[in-house]
Parts: C-alpha cells; sequence; structure tokens
C-alpha cells in the first residue's frame, strides 16, 4: 500500500498537467492497474518497476489518446508488458467503470418529466446492407409517451442511399438517391402491461444503483429477488441482464447516478467482451462491448470512446422481411428534450 500512495504522490508532481476529467481517468486507470500488480508478471520486472511502468503509461494514455489497458475478457487480469509493446488491449471491466467515471463527471439531476409529456430523441443511423455494402444514412425522431399512456411516434426524416461505382468502365462515382421518410406508430399499454426501459420517472427512481442489485431486479421484472447472486446466472440469464441493459441506456434521459450505474452493473456480467478499433455513426473510432452468450458477439455492442470512455453509440442488426438480406446498423442520440405534445421539438 505504501508502494501505492507513494506512487500517486509523483505522479501527481511530476505528470503532465491535466484537466478535471482527464486526471480523474488518468487516477482511475492507475488505480485499477495497481489492483493487479499482485499477480505475476513473468516478465522479471519487480512489482515496483512494473508499477512505475504502468503509471508511465496511464499518463501517456491520458495526454495523448493511446489506449494502455490490460485483458480482453471483463477480467482486468493479465501479465504486464515488456517494455517494447505498443499497447495492450482493453479490459471490458477498465472501460465500464471508465464510462461510469466520465458519466458522473458530467451528469447533473435533470428535470423529471410528467407522465403526460414525451421524451423526444433524435438519432443518425447509418446502415450497411452487408452482401452489397450499399449504405444508407437516415434520421430518425422518437416522441416516447412518459407515461406510456398516450401513443408514441417515431418519425424517419429520409433515407440517403448511396450506391458503388460499377465495374471499371461503367462509371467510377458513386449515385445518391434519397427516399421519403416514414411515420411508425406504438399504441398505449395497457393497464398493467408495462415497457422495458421504463419510462415512467417514479419507476425509474425505484431501479437501485447499487450495481449487482440493478442486475438482479431487472432480471426479476419486479418480482421479489429470489436471493441469488450475479455469480448464480447461468448463461442465457447473463445475456438477458447484458440486453435489459444496453435497452436501459439507450434511454436519453435517466434519474441521477442511474446511468453510471447502469455501466457498472455491465461490468459486472460475467461474458462481456471489448472489440477495439470499431466505428460509431459518425465515423468516430471507439471500443466495443459485446456479450459472448449468442451467436456472433461482433454483431452487436455498445460503443465507447478509447480515451475518455464516453458513451458513443450502439451497433445492431436487423434481416429483412425476406430474410435475405442483413443490415448492420450503427447510430448515436445527436439531441433530446422533454416536451408537451407529439411533434414538439426542445
Amino acid at each position: 500500500m505504501n508502494d501505492e500512495l507513494e506512487l500517486l504522490r509523483e505522479w501527481d508532481a511530476d505528470a503532465t498537467p491535466l484537466n478535471g476529467p482527464a486526471k480523474a481517468l488518468a487516477r482511475h486507470r492507475l488505480l485499477h492497474a495497481m489492483a493487479h500488480t499482485d499477480k505475476r508478471t513473468g516478465t522479471g520486472l519487480s512489482r515496483r518497476h512494473a508499477l512505475r511502468f504502468v503509471a508511465a503509461a496511464v499518463v501517456a494514455t491520458a495526454v495523448t489518446g493511446t489506449a494502455v489497458l490490460i485483458g480482453t475478457d471483463g477480467s482486468g487480469e493479465g501479465g504486464a508488458p515488456a517494455a517494447s509493446t505498443p499497447r495492450l488491449e482493453y479490459a471490458a471491466v477498465t472501460v465500464l467503470n471508465g464510462a461510469a467515471a466520465w458519466e458522473r463527471e458530467q451528469e447533473r439531476e435533470p428535470v423529471a418529466p410528467r407522465d403526460d409529456q414525451f421524451i423526444y430523441s433524435k438519432r443518425i443511423i447509418k446502415e450497411t446492407e452487408q452482401k452489397t455494402g450499399q449504405v444508407q444514412t437516415y434520421t430518425d425522431e422518437m416522441w416516447d409517451s412518459v407515461g406510456v399512456s398516450k401513443p408514441s411516434l417515431s418519425m424517419e426524416l429520409g433515407r440517403e442511399m448511396w450506391e458503388e461505382p460499377a465495374g471499371k468502365g461503367n462509371g467510377s462515382k458513386p449515385s445518391l438517391s434519397m427516399e421519403l421518410g416514414r411515420e411508425m406508430w406504438e399504441e398505449p399499454a395497457g393497464k398493467g402491461n408495462g415497457v422495458w426501459p421504463p419510462r415512467k420517472w417514479s419507476e425509474l427512481k425505484k431501479l437501485p444503483q447499487d450495481p449487482e442489485r440493478l442486475v438482479l431486479a431487472i432480471l426479476s421484472a419486479g418480482s421479489r429477488p429470489d436471493g441469488r447472486s450475479i455469480g448464480d446466472l447461468d448463461e442465457p440469464h447473463r445475456y438477458e441482464a447484458y440486453w435489459l441493459l444496453g435497452e436501459l441506456l439507450k434511454n436519453p434521459v435517466l434519474p441521477q447516478g442511474l446511468r453510471p450505474a447502469a455501466y457498472e452493473a455491465l461490468a459486472h456480467v460475467p461474458g462481456v467482451k471489448t472489440i477495439p478499433g470499431v466505428q460509431d455513426s459518425a465515423g468516430r473510432t471507439g471500443v466495443g462491448i459485446a456479450h459472448t452468450g449468442r451467436g456472433s458477439y461482433k454483431s452487436k455492442y455498445l460503443i465507447f470512446d478509447p480515451v475518455s470512455y464516453e458513451f458513443l453509440g450502439f451497433r445492431d442488426e436487423r434481416t429483412s422481411a425476406s430474410g435475405k438480406e442483413t443490415y448492420a446498423q450503427l447510430s448515436h442520440v445527436v439531441e433530446w428534450g422533454i416536451v408537451d405534445r407529439l411533434r414538439q421539438r426542445p
């Protein structure tokens, strides 16, 4: 413990000056790395030297944006790197706990929406047909009834469809066509029928903000928890927890503390894994967080900034009605607000 305290003092005194969130993030990464230096490194480095190596790498990460994290499977474990290693792999637990730390630095207590209001959100979606590579970009606007007592509306503003150039001698420029958008309505929920994630503020406020309790609460679907721990969950329930938490994070407005708690809860779910070097719908490079419990885990994931761990967006896949085409969908929210009526914008 004396090593850790001394090293943190040295880091604060000697490191390149950092501002607010960057400094907190670097400290978070350093403390996480320290937690695992008791394991044998297998490199011949003493524990003290290993800590100094990690500290130097952490500061370099905060200043240059180069990722230097340990592990890939959420355990956060792994050997210390050789000095020639250019970077290490991301640990899912580090990314998710870093996202929680970033969120707590930014968030403020939001205004609670009334049950007769709507949550407005505007998303950019980039969709790629997997076989042809044809790319479509469109904007979705959504008005979700808070109390689920009124119809909700999702409105597609229009699609840009790009077709790649034909073969040699048949033209060399991509072509663009536009398609008018669609309107999709969601009927009010019947009595006793809810939605996930909850839209009523009173229901969101009831969700626990302790990470493990949050996982078990959403799996119990409002029933009394049966006393299990996360470690007792079978593979289907682990994937379900991952999926339900991801859906909760799609809600653009949550009570203060619930979003970072959801990130930390994801870090507790066995089977989460990172996918480095992915892109979001704005073309930003990030690191994906997926779950290995069902199908190809690389088809659906959450995307985070590789340095700040800010949440960037989602990747999903959909299949056409005919079942012949598969589309990769990247999306991120660009605007949201609380409004009093359908089609009203903040």
